[in-house]
């Protein structure tokens, strides 16, 4: 890897509004290097040997929570997992409490799931010594989601920048489409958006390199990358769209709409699937699918993030 005069040493990681492009890139070469460590025999390298780091999440999470765990120990650290189910958390303790029990304790740094948005800004102003790592906060930013997906892009085509992505489904509700967007954008890439009008926020109409369009087809032609957002079935309780027939039939990505995007189109989701709904299964596993591989590319950013924040990435073993 270049070296580079960037530095994220002591940064939290917040959302994908506060990094630079070259911040950006800087997490992308490294994520590279990081690759190579999760196709190694032995997964262990001493980069991060000596720090400790606590995952603290007041949501469920498979994917998030397992791959941060995992790229901490796959770098040394010592991980520790706090839920709130079984936690003090239970008993009424507040936010602010579990934080500063949390920092007494002397992890490193927090990566903090909440319900809330602006959860993991509000940890900023609690704690001095960790490094907050925003692994989602309500419907406001997920920023590692948004690296991954800019990873598994650049490693399929090669460059981001002039990239046509589509971004379908629940934009208003998302995290994901949120931390896309901002990332997106920062790195040269053009936005499509498309779902139902009940499930587009005004707020984005008039941004640059942003495109809103009412059918999903308009979206996805001639796309560089597909990323179908995960909707959530209380959306449908709430009467922001109909039925799951009526939602999968006008707004669901299946191979006859995939066949308006380019052959080479890449199809990401951040997981969980509701196949049948906003996918078929036929996409879904299909040749143009690197679902799975976001999920292998989730810890290699991750592993990125923890290196960065911690040490500058000074210390990287990946070449050792």
């Amino acid at each position: 890897m270049e070296k580079s005069t960037v530095s994220l040493r002591g940064k939290h990681v917040l959302g994908l509004k506060d990094f630079s492009p070259e911040e950006i890139k800087l997490v992308l070469a490294t994520a590279k290097e990081m690759k190579q460590i999760i196709h190694r025999d032995i997964k262990k390298v001493p980069t991060l040997r000596g720090k400790s780091i606590v995952t603290l999440f007041y949501e469920p999470s498979t994917r998030t929570r397992t791959s941060f765990e995992t790229a901490g120990k796959y770098l040394g650290a010592d991980v520790v997992n706090i839920t709130s189910g079984t936690s003090s958390i239970v008993k009424g303790e507040s936010l602010r409490d579990t934080l500063l029990t949390v920092e007494a304790m002397g992890f490193d740094a927090i990566v903090m799931r909440h319900k809330n948005e602006g959860a993991a800004e509000y940890a900023t102003k609690v704690v001095h010594h960790p490094v907050i790592i925003n692994a989602g906060d309500g419907a406001h930013a997920h920023p590692s989601q948004g690296l991954l997906n800019l990873f598994t892009l650049l490693e399929h085509k090669g460059h981001l920048e002039g990239l046509k992505v589509a971004i379908i489904g629940d934009i208003s509700h998302s995290r994901v489409a949120r931390s896309d967007i901002w990332g997106m954008r920062k790195m040269g890439i053009e936005v499509h958006l498309a779902g139902p009008k009940t499930m587009m926020p005004r707020f984005l109409y008039q941004e640059p390199g942003i495109f809103v369009h009412d059918r999903i087809e308009d979206a996805i032609k001639d796309a560089d990358a597909i990323n179908v957002l995960r909707i959530q079935l209380e959306r449908m309780k709430a009467g922001l769209f109909p039925s799951k027939r009526e939602y999968a039939r006008i707004f669901g990505l299946n191979d006859e709409r995939l066949a308006l995007a380019k052959d080479d189109v890449l199809v990401l989701h951040p997981g969980p699937m509701n196949k049948g709904l906003e996918i078929s299964p036929y996409v879904a596993y299909g040749d143009n699918s690197a679902i799975q591989e976001q999920v292998q590319n989730g810890v290699a950013v991750r592993m990125a993030l923890l290196t960065l924040t911690l040490t500058g990435g000074k210390d990287s073993e990946a070449n050792h």
